[in-house]
């Protein structure tokens, strides 16, 4: 999946959060807002795998597993918080997320505050994988 093609997922996604963020405003749990943004994205025909684990590899070797929160579209990661303002420290920890997984394009995004807080992040190292032919 291109550039392009994320940066329209992205938009979609956030579109999506700003709508559960209208809705439910801020006070709740990590979890409330996850599942609803699991339900806009389902309205909206937005494909997802929410709690995915995935592999986390150090020198190639296996070394345990993390869940994202969401992995939409089969291309971005999404990391949802719910705090009174984003850090340094989640923004960090998102980017080393996408870089531990190889993932090009995601997402943070905080509905703890006023106004929903989004990110979008890039993958400086991501390496995409060759396909074979067969």
């Amino acid at each position: 999946m291109g550039l392009t093609d994320n940066n329209d997922i992205t938009g979609k996604i956030i579109g999506c959060a700003m709508h559960v963020h209208t809705e439910l405003g801020t006070g709740f749990q990590e979890i409330i807002y996850h599942r609803a943004l699991e339900i806009e994205l389902s309205y909206n025909n937005i494909s997802f795998i929410s709690e995915k684990e995935m592999p986390i590899y150090y020198r190639n070797i296996n070394i345990g597993t993390r869940r994202v929160d969401l992995f939409v579209n089969g291309s971005v990661m999404v990391e949802l918080k719910a705090v009174a303002r984003l850090e340094d420290i989640h923004l960090a920890q998102a980017i080393n997320y996408l870089e531990a997984y190889n993932i090009d394009t995601g997402l943070l995004i905080n509905f703890g505050s006023a106004s929903l807080q989004f990110k979008r992040l890039f993958n400086k190292n991501f390496k995409p994988l060759k396909r074979s032919s067969n």
